[in-house]
């Protein structure tokens, strides 16, 4: 848009703003949203004023933050499982052990929980923060549930009519009762993780399956 400053880009840019990303979450977990710019701009390695060139303020770097890390647990292992489900013969099965290996890594990162508990403690504050997240909505901040969920349904394999509300009810089913509990200091034991997933799991096929695919 004409008169709106971008970013920098390129890829001594790119290196820059993952420095700042990552020296930012290290202070807001660390000292809080209340930790200074300056600060944030000494632990990247940087200029307060190359931070204000990436973000343009402290809000706008927070969400990236916060965007960056509740995508953590879809990295690596969990993001490569949710692809190989196009290619799966059995789907329940392969969707059973795309949700173990990130329900397992959700478990396990302790630096998303205490950032998401940062969010609560400060949205009041900045509902910029709020807003920002909204504008991006599930299947922007989840793009490996989104295109596994969507290439699913192109195959016919699934009825997905509302995407947004599929990714969501998944999360719902998989994820969230262990983000729940851990805002609280406490967990979900294995056994009743195993049988979340694997219901979760029939709940979701049961619903977005073909009607074929339903069993009477």
């Amino acid at each position: 848009m004409e008169g709106v400053k971008q970013p920098p880009s390129g890829p001594r840019a790119q290196l820059k703003r993952q420095a700042i990303v990552r020296a930012a979450r290290e202070l807001f977990l660390r000292e809080g949203f209340g930790v200074g710019m300056d600060a944030i701009a000494a632990e990247a390695g940087v200029s307060k004023v190359t931070v204000y060139n990436h973000f343009g303020s402290k809000e706008a770097l927070f969400t990236a933050v916060i965007t960056g890390a509740l995508d953590e647990p879809l990295a690596a292992d969990a993001s490569a499982a949710l692809e190989k489900l196009a290619e799966a013969e059995d789907l329940r099965a392969a969707l059973l052990y795309a949700a173990r290996t990130w329900v397992r890594s959700v478990r396990a990162n302790d630096d998303v929980t205490a950032l998401r508990n940062l969010v609560a403690a400060e949205s009041h504050r900045f509902p910029e923060l709020g807003r920002a997240w909204r504008h991006h909505g599930p299947e922007g901040h989840h793009p490996a549930v989104a295109n596994a969920l969507r290439t699913l349904a192109e195959q016919g394999r699934l009825v997905v009519p509302d995407l947004e509300a599929a990714i969501i009810q998944l999360y719902a089913l998989l994820v969230f009762p262990h983000m729940v509990f851990a805002s609280y200091g406490t967990h979900i034991d294995d056994d009743l993780t195993d049988r979340l997933i694997t219901q979760g799991v029939d709940m979701f096929l049961s619903h977005y399956g073909p009607p074929d695919d339903v069993t009477s």
